[in-house]
This record gives structure tokens, sequence and C-alpha cells, in this order.
């Protein structure tokens, strides 16, 4: 009798077991998304950088010669406002601090600070490593240079305040490009992926995946690197947009639990 005891309570352990694994499992499943509106996007615009402000979209174009700032209107996707960057530049994240735009390069370590009524080069200020992706959380500057490490900036220097490494799972998580602080979190675009990592500020842990699988797809996007990359926040109206080098659309998301995301309305 005590071996058959033994024996239920050995298969009962493992389908506990198995029971805690498929709700991990589940607790950790990607965010997936639901396509809420789509609009004209230039899918000639490499793009780099993006946010929303005041009605508007600002982005930030790459690749040496045709690097841009700009301000785009959502609805048309008309270009009302832009400036080529040097030829020598390749542009890449954008963020907006006061009343200025702050746009990094790629290699040349420099990043651009703009007077954002005139798009007049205000300074410029040299950090060391690649710049990729740039985004702001009310204190500091937080730039991603393509490895695991997020540094955050005195807006004021360009001196570096503190950094930390994204993990998933205990793993780094290389790639990171471009950067959006959301809800107190940081959203990152991964690199030749179709996922946003959620990124705790303090901690570095990736907090959540969002899964946009489909999307280049729903925008018509062929070309070649036309890759996903883009993510801007409409604060006032709780509005995320996303977009990819040479999209021809920007996409208004809604993001859903993965079990119940659908890929269109």
């Amino acid at each position: 009798m005590p071996s058959l005891h033994l024996h239920a309570l050995s298969r009962r352990a493992k389908v506990l077991i198995a029971l805690a694994a498929l709700f991990a499992a589940a607790s950790h499943a990607d965010d997936g998304y639901q396509i809420v509106h789509s609009y004209p996007h230039d899918q000639n615009a490499f793009t780099q950088g993006l946010i929303y402000l005041d009605g508007a979209l600002y982005e930030s174009t790459g690749l040496k010669g045709q690097s841009s700032l700009r301000k785009v209107d959502l609805d048309t996707g008309k270009i009302l406002q832009f400036v080529a960057d040097p030829a020598d530049y390749f542009a890449e994240g954008l963020t907006n601090w006061s009343s200025t735009l702050v746009q990094l390069t790629w290699q040349s370590h420099i990043a651009l600070v703009y007077d954002r009524a005139t798009f007049h080069v205000l300074r410029t200020f040299q950090y060391p490593g690649e710049g990729w992706g740039l985004t702001q959380d009310g204190r500091n500057l937080i730039l991603s240079d393509g490895t695991a490490t997020l540094r955050f900036l005195d807006p004021a220097t360009f001196n570096e305040v503190r950094r930390i490494t994204v993990r998933s799972a205990g793993k780094p998580i290389d790639k990171l490009n471009e950067l959006e602080y959301i809800h107190g979190e940081i959203y990152a675009n991964i690199w030749y992926s179709d996922r946003i990592a959620r990124i705790s500020p303090q901690t570095g842990k990736v907090l959540g995946w969002i899964d946009l699988k489909g999307l280049a797809g729903a925008a018509g996007a062929t070309a070649n690197g036309a890759v996903l990359n883009g993510i801007a926040y409409d604060a006032a109206h709780d509005r995320l947009f996303v977009t990819g080098k040479l999209w021809p659309k920007i996409f208004e998301i809604r993001v859903v639990p993965k079990a119940s995301s659908q890929k269109t309305r």
C-alpha cells in the first residue's frame, strides 16, 4: 500500500508540475494586436525614429545622403516640414525634449539638437558607441546602441547617468532599436524581428512581448530591408502607432492578449 500511495502522489505531483508549466507559459505568452486604423506613409522613408507630438508625427529617416528630419501629417502622410541631414550622416533615433528635437546618428557619434518650431540646429553632442534608438522618460534621454544595453543620459550635457542591461528569462536581448516610453515602460523594436519588447526602466527586465507578425504584409512592405521599426504614442488619446522602414502605411494598433488577438478589426 505505501508504494501505491507514493505512486499516486508522484502522478499528482507530475500533473501539478505540468499545470504550473502550462500556466507559466500562458502568463508569458506574447501579446498580439488589432489594427484600429491605417494611415499613408512615405514608402521611401527609411524610418529610424518616430514620435507623436501636438497632433503631428515627427520622423527621423536614415541612409547616408538620404537622412532627414520631418514633420508629417498623420491623416494624409503629407510632409509638413523637412530638413536634410548632412550627407555624411546616417540618421537614427529621435525624441523630443522641451522645445527641441534630439536626433541620433548611427556611427558619427553625434546627436543633433533641433529647435522644434524651425528645425534649425541649435547644438550638437558627442557620445561613444553607435546610436540606434532614442526616447525620454521626463528626466533622462534613453539611448540604444544595438547591444543589450540602454544608456540613460542627462539631456543638458548628454553625459551618462546610468545604464541597464535588457534581459528576458535571464538572457541578454541585443539589437534594441527604435524606442518609445509608454506607461512607465520602454518599448523597443528588435532589429529584424516582428516583436516589440516591453522593458522595465529600473531593472532592464523584459516585462512582456508584443508579436506584430503579419503587419509588414498588411502594410504592403516589399522592399529589401523593410523591417518593423517605428513606435509612436499619443499620450493625450492613448493611441499607439507603429510602422517600419520603407513601409507605405502607419498603423494605429490596440495591444490585446495573444489568445484573443486578431490581425484585423
